[in-house]
């Protein structure tokens, strides 16, 4: 799958970043119980599913052989508008200045060691379903 830059690609992106970003607001939005108290559940979760779900993508069109304008469109885009690294960030500098410290590790290694996780998972999950 090569990378360039078309107007078609782009606006692929544009697009599904739209999508992937409504996504992520319509669900803080429904489910406010989660996004109140002091540990970030609601972005912990996106994140984690935003991992398991480009995990299978990328192994699903791995399987089949590729399609850059699904790649873009569901991985870069829609999943990449979804999954919420800015929002994660300042979620543990705002931990950080309450002295959250528990918190902060339980945030952090359970984002990166759950999210590489959920990614192979779902990857290997695809791939297998042949």
């Amino acid at each position: 799958m090569s990378a360039h830059l078309s107007p078609y690609l782009f606006s692929m992106v544009a697009i599904g970043g739209a999508v992937g970003a409504s996504i992520r607001y319509a669900i803080a939005v429904a489910l406010p119980v989660f996004a109140m108290g002091t540990f970030p559940f609601i972005t912990l979760a996106i994140n984690l599913a935003g991992s398991f779900l480009i995990g299978l993508l990328y192994g699903w069109l791995a399987r089949s052989g590729g399609n850059e304008a699904l790649r873009v469109f569901l991985g870069v885009g829609i999943l990449g508008g979804f999954t919420t690294f800015s929002t994660f960030s300042w979620e543990i500098l705002t931990l950080i200045e309450r002295r959250e410290i528990l918190s902060v590790a339980l945030y952090i290694g359970g984002s990166l060691i759950g999210g590489v996780l959920m990614v192979a998972v779902g990857y290997w999950l695809s791939k297998a379903a042949a």
